[in-house]
């Protein structure tokens, strides 16, 4: 699996790219994949990420903005301690 950025102009970070072997059958059709623990776990650990964004699609949002202010809020009363 190889991850490309639709821009070229960008640089792309963590790119991986799988290193899979497959199985065939008789007639040289692909039955099956094999890939190393490592790459099996990330893709284990992709796939939960993706199940909790769809889980909380429908959440509501909270903007950057609100975040800043509501850490500066946090700051303040920490330093009022």
């Amino acid at each position: 699996m190889k991850y490309q950025s639709g821009y070229s102009r960008y640089k792309v970070k963590n790119v991986r790219v799988l290193q899979e072997q497959y199985v065939v059958d008789r007639e040289g059709q692909k039955t099956a994949v094999i890939i190393s623990i490592d790459e099996y776990e990330e893709l284990l650990e992709d796939l939960h990420d993706l199940s909790i964004i769809a889980e909380r699609r429908d959440e509501p949002t909270i903007t950057f903005e609100d975040i800043k202010k509501g850490l500066k809020i946090e700051i303040v009363e920490m330093l009022a301690l």
